[in-house]
């Protein structure tokens, strides 16, 4: 199990995987100490799939700067 040191995005953007992966608790405390290895799974792969998301974003940027 991992250890939660930090907080989820709730109280302002998108973090790094460490954040992703932690508890609803950054307004009001977290609630687990440890999270499972299918929970950090999936907050990695949300983490990935934001990161993707932010990748075409700057791609488009680029574009219409170009």
């Amino acid at each position: 199990m991992e250890s939660v040191h930090a907080t989820h995005g709730c109280c302002g953007g998108e973090a790094s995987a460490h954040k992703m992966a932690a508890s609803h608790g950054c307004c009001h405390g977290p609630s687990r100490h440890f999270i499972t290895k299918a929970e950090r799974k999936e907050a990695l792969e949300q983490y990935r799939d934001q990161l993707q998301k932010e990748l075409t974003g700057v791609e488009e940027h680029l574009q219409e700067l170009t």
